[in-house]
């Protein structure tokens, strides 16, 4: 499955935030891979928007995969006064947006389509 969240750090806290992630811990790239968080990315807009996206089996699993993880409690501990909403850990504070449009879905779609219309024709 696709999952894209999004979240929000705060915008005077960017440039820690950049920095930070350009030097994840191994151990939580690690566990990250391990606990199947697959094609991740982050996207960080110049207002605080954070945008992330990853491939896994089940979202929930994953996530609760990584929160069995001491790396990951203390990444979160270290990442949370960069948000916004730092009353709870980042990880918890994703907000899961709905996949509205896929392309490769569409056309698979309108490909079985075409080949059924041309099937009804014969």
């Amino acid at each position: 499955m696709r999952v894209c969240f999004r979240s929000s750090v705060q915008p005077e806290l960017l440039g820690e935030y950049r920095r930070r992630h350009a030097a994840v811990w191994p151990e939580m790239l690690a566990a990250l891979k391990d606990a199947g968080w697959n094609n991740y990315s982050l996207f960080l807009d110049g207002d605080g928007l954070l945008i992330g996206y990853l491939e896994c089996d089940d979202f929930d699993a994953v996530r609760a995969r990584m929160a069995l993880t001491d790396v990951n409690a203390r990444w979160q501990a270290e990442m949370a006064t960069l948000f916004r909403d730092s009353d709870v850990p980042p990880d918890e504070g994703f907000r899961v947006l709905d996949e509205v449009f896929n392309l490769e879905e569409q056309l698979a779609a309108a490909a079985g389509s075409s080949a059924g219309a041309a099937a009804v024709g014969h």
